[in-house]
């Protein structure tokens, strides 16, 4: 498999230094991705890199994952309006861990392969170094002139911010040029990836390890397009902030939402970049969902692929069946396997109310709590006339009697009753 090809009809090359293409096709070559440990999850926006590294082990490159415990403490200015938060040593560790973790979903790490990928962190090569040394061994071989060149710095300096810009965030590409410098010594890394926000630091890398090693040394940069949305809205981003690859962040079923709920021009574009699939797989279902537009055919095997491949196969089965209790024909079974949080995220912004957990001990009557109790119905008389219409379900069961007795026996989880109005009204009741 040719990766920069694999690349290019993914849609997944902005810019690549001559030269890269050549030097994969000679043989097994490392590369690496740096990523941001600022949090103990990686998030969706994180997942074109990791993508980037799992084309480049399928293509039987070695893939390299830094952490970057060291930059991570420093803040990148690129793209950013303000300097961030640093992170102590221990936090920055769990991250590590964290984000380990999650990588090993994409990445093969334990094989015996030549091209098993492995996961560093700079913080390793960067703690005993002093300022002293690094200035004098890594500073004398940029120029000033060359670093205010960079993009990330001129737009910061530019007054687009009333911050300025700190020499701390000044020295960050330095920081990633010498982790490229490492790793080439070190690992034999030959290629740098990123967004194409990252081209500036990276290119500091190779002209870092050019000076410092010779003008023949082979060091190579390629760098993705930073998706967007087609409507120009920020990928990734929605109401509530991130999705999250934790699901203690981000539910599998809010996740897979994400991705099933995308517009056809973007799932068109995502399915190339954040799956593993063929070009004839994805033109098959291109073609079914030129067919047959309302199915959607695109945004289910998106979310399908992408769920599996984060969470698991039996998270998707179960984000799927939670879809189907709101927008399908689900059973009451259905309903009581899901668990708080998922219901909680399925029946997101549908009306709730409030009752006392006490009422429903001794037994209240439905018609009773859904009109005095919660104000699911205006009227008694409007309950009546619903239920003996078989309009009223309670925890997907039709309602057989307006004065049917709800007890706590009734309860999801021992706290939720959901009551359906017709086809499409639902409201929440939590009993505490």
């Amino acid at each position: 498999m040719n990766f920069v090809e694999e690349l290019r009809w993914r849609g997944m090359v902005q810019d690549m230094m001559p030269g890269t293409e050549e030097k994969l096709q000679k043989g097994m070559t490392s590369a690496y991705v740096g990523i941001d440990p600022t949090a103990d999850s990686l998030h969706i926006g994180h997942l074109v890199s990791v993508m980037m590294l799992k084309h480049f082990q399928r293509a039987g490159h070695r893939p390299i994952a830094l952490i970057g415990g060291a930059t991570g403490m420093i803040g990148d200015p690129s793209m950013k309006s303000a300097e961030r938060n640093l992170l102590d040593e221990a936090t920055l560790r769990h991250n590590q861990d964290s984000i380990g973790k999650q990588l090993a979903k994409f990445l093969d790490f334990d094989s015996d392969a030549p091209n098993a990928a492995k996961l560093v962190n700079n913080y390793d090569w960067m703690k005993g170094y002093s300022f002293l040394e690094f200035i004098r061994d890594i500073g004398k071989h940029l120029t000033v002139n060359y670093m205010m060149a960079k993009d990330s710095v001129k737009k910061r300096l530019s007054g687009e911010s009333s911050t300025g810009l700190s020499f701390t965030e000044f020295s960050y590409q330095l920081l990633q040029g010498y982790d490229y410098l490492y790793l080439y010594q070190n690992e034999g890394v030959r290629l740098q990836m990123g967004g194409s926000d990252q081209w500036g630091n990276i290119t500091t890398g190779t002209e870092l390890i050019r000076r410092k090693l010779g003008s023949e040394a082979e060091a190579y940069a390629l760098v993705c397009p930073l998706i967007t949305k087609a409507d120009g809205g920020k990928f990734g981003k929605t109401e509530t902030g991130n999705v999250w690859l934790d699901r203690r962040y981000t539910s599998p079923y809010k996740f897979y939402q994400f991705w099933l709920n995308v517009s056809d021009a973007d799932a068109a574009k995502y399915i190339r970049i954040f799956t593993a699939l063929s070009q004839e797989e994805i033109q098959a279902i291109e073609e079914e969902q030129a067919a047959a537009p309302h199915m959607r055919a695109l945004q289910k095997r998106l979310a399908k692929e992408i769920t599996v491949m984060v969470h698991s196969v039996e998270d998707y089965e179960a984000a799927v069946e939670a879809s189907n209790i709101l927008f399908g024909n689900a059973t009451s079974d259905a309903l009581k396997k899901l668990d708080e949080d998922t219901l909680l995220a399925v029946f997101e912004g549908v009306p709730q109310f409030e009752v006392s957990k006490d009422a429903l001990v001794a037994g209240i009557k439905a018609v009773d709590l859904f009109v005095e109790n919660a104000a699911v119905f205006p009227s008694k008389g409007e309950m009546r006339k619903l239920v003996q219409g078989g309009g009223v379900s309670m925890n997907k069961e039709k309602l057989e009697a307006f004065e049917q007795v709800v007890t706590t026996a009734d309860l999801l989880n021992d706290k939720y009753l959901l009551v359906q109005r017709g086809k499409k009204n639902y409201y929440l009741i939590i009993a505490k």
